[in-house]
């Protein structure tokens, strides 16, 4: 569904360096990272507002560049800047910016609009940044994309509507046709609603796959300091506390039966990976 391939992309003074990863139909992947690694120029990338340096992504099959606007026709995306006019009513701007998706439906707006709890006659700039989030993932459904690629939405939505959020994600993809790409720093987000999950780290792919495989590949450890250590090359980092140490470690196997050891969370794969080289 979603086919990113050796993309790179240069600035003066930063580098997104050699992303691939493919995402199938019927899931959604959790993209996390500090400030800064890269999530939101990977996602203009894969939305098409930036052209990469090198390297290619294909949605549903079509290439996303000028030439193909297809792909582009089929990608839903709900980004954490204002892309709707301040001035126009939310319904307005439906109208406004739905003639340029050929299965946009304004019935299927107003119906996300009014299960949203917003008012459509409402001026876009009256709304708070939550009630806009929630018009743009409405506008994203009404035009029926394969792929929804979403820019850290929810840590903006009240709790009540993160729970509808989420049903609208599993429904979204439960015809195994569809497919998510979610940006977030809700690392329990990332946990809760993720079936593949990708890091990125100063530019890096630091971890892909499907987030079970991925966790099952290292383990979080607690103990002695210098225990740890005997597992030389395969700590990642350590954090050190007034209770002992605790360190990210790749794989299950010879550990010392001196330390406590258990699978890391999305938190604690997030934390560790970014405490590496520190």
């Amino acid at each position: 569904m979603l086919k990113v391939n050796s993309v790179t992309k240069n600035f003066a003074a930063f580098r997104l360096d050699d992303i691939s990863f493919e995402i199938p139909p019927g899931y959604i992947c959790g993209l996390i990272g500090e400030n800064g690694s890269g999530k939101t120029t990977l996602i203009r990338i894969i939305c098409g507002l930036y052209e990469p340096t090198s390297g290619s992504v294909a949605i549903d099959g079509d290439i996303t560049d000028e030439e193909h606007v297809s792909a582009r026709q089929k990608t839903g995306v709900v980004l954490n800047t204002d892309i709707f006019d301040d001035f126009l009513t939310l319904e307005a701007n439906g109208r406004r910016f739905g003639k340029y998706y050929q299965k946009y439906s304004h019935e299927k707006l107003l119906e996300y609009i009014s299960e949203f709890g917003l008012d459509p006659k409402n001026k876009y700039a009256e709304n708070s940044k939550g009630e806009k989030l929630k018009f743009a993932l409405a506008f994203a459904l009404s035009y029926d994309p394969v792929l929804l690629v979403l820019d850290e939405p929810a840590a903006n939505f009240d709790p009540e509507f993160r729970e509808k959020f989420n049903r609208i994600l599993r429904e979204f993809t439960s015809s195994g046709e569809r497919t998510v790409l979610l940006s977030t720093h809700i690392m329990s987000d990332a946990e809760q609603f993720s079936d593949y999950l990708l890091m990125l780290r100063k530019g890096k792919q630091v971890l892909f796959g499907d987030i079970e495989t991925v966790r099952s590949r290292y383990r979080m450890v607690s103990g002695n300091i210098n225990v740890i250590k005997n597992l030389k090359d395969r700590v990642i980092s350590v954090e050190q506390g007034e209770l002992g140490c605790r360190a990210l470690v790749r794989g299950r196997e010879n550990i010392s039966e001196f330390l406590d050891q258990w699978e890391p969370s999305v938190e604690e794969l997030m934390c560790f990976f970014s405490r590496e080289g520190k």
